[in-house]
C-alpha cells in the first residue's frame, strides 16, 4: 500500500455534494481514505470570471499503481459530468494526484508530484494542515516551507467537512 495525497476541487453546483460524492467515488474505488483536510474557498487562480472554488486534500492508501490510480479518477470526474471546456476553467470535480508515496512520475499523462503544486495556495494550505512535514520528493522543501513561500490571501476555511465514515456502509472495493 501506497500513501498518496489527493487535491479536490468544485465551482459548480452544489458544490459541497459534489466534493462529498467524489470522496465517496473514490473510497470505492480501492483507495482507503485516512484523512480529510478542512475545506477551503478559493479565488479561482487561472481564469478568473467565474465562481469561487471549495478545495480539500484527501489522505489515503491503495495498492493500485500511478496510472490505473489516474484511470480511475478521471473515470469517477467523467461520471460525475466533468467536461473540458476551457482550460483551467469552472468544473464540477477536478480530482489531482499530488503525491504518490516518495515517487516521482513522469509520463505524458501524469506527472506526480504535481507540477503546480508549489504556487498554488489552495493545496498547499490543507496539505500543510494534514502533514506540514511531508516534503516534496523534488525540492526538499516541507509543506509548511513551501507555503510560506506564497502571499497570503485568497483561502479561507469553511464549515463543511468531507465525512469519510460513509465508506465503511458504502464498502470499499479492492484494486
Amino acid at each position: 500500500m501506497k500513501k498518496l495525497f489527493l487535491a479536490l476541487g468544485s465551482n459548480l453546483g452544489d458544490r459541497e455534494e459534489h466534493l462529498q460524492h467524489a470522496a465517496d467515488r473514490i473510497a470505492e474505488a480501492g483507495v482507503h481514505l485516512l484523512r480529510a483536510s478542512s475545506t477551503y474557498e478559493t479565488k479561482p487562480m487561472y481564469l478568473t470570471g467565474q465562481p469561487m472554488f471549495l478545495n480539500l486534500v484527501l489522505e489515503g492508501e491503495t495498492g493500485a499503481f500511478p496510472r490505473m490510480l489516474l484511470k480511475r479518477l478521471k473515470t469517477i470526474e467523467r461520471e460525475m459530468g466533468r467536461r473540458q471546456t476551457v482550460q483551467n476553467g469552472p468544473r464540477i470535480i477536478d480530482i489531482d494526484i499530488l503525491f504518490f508515496g516518495r515517487f516521482i512520475v513522469h509520463t505524458p499523462e501524469l506527472l506526480i508530484p504535481h507540477p503546480k503544486l508549489p504556487e498554488r495556495r489552495f493545496v498547499l494550505e490543507p496539505l500543510a494542515e494534514l502533514v506540514p512535514e511531508w516534503r516534496h520528493p523534488v525540492t526538499k522543501r516541507t509543506m509548511r516551507e513551501l507555503l510560506a513561500q506564497l502571499p497570503e490571501g485568497g483561502v479561507r476555511k469553511v464549515e463543511f467537512v468531507v465525512q469519510l465514515e460513509r465508506q465503511k456502509s458504502i464498502g470499499e472495493r479492492p484494486l
